[in-house]
């Protein structure tokens, strides 16, 4: 099973995220993953997503094909 070094991992919250610890971070400064993990378990695990299909999720999100509301 791959297990991609994280020690280098910059992590971010989202802008809209406000102040509260109940958020997910991205790690995307890695080189050809993108790491997401629960901000209240810092040290637990991480999704991994190659670029792709990251690239393919977020332009997914920004063109509301995941919207339930609608």
């Amino acid at each position: 099973m791959f297990q991609p070094n994280l020690a280098n991992a910059v992590w971010r919250k989202s802008s809209r995220s406000g102040s509260g610890n109940n958020c997910v971070e991205v790690a995307d400064n890695l080189t050809e993953i993108v790491a997401v993990r629960d901000s209240k378990d810092p040290h637990g695990p991480a999704l991994i997503f190659s670029l792709g299909d990251w690239e393919t999720f977020t332009t997914g999100i920004k063109r509301g094909e995941f919207d339930t509301l609608n």
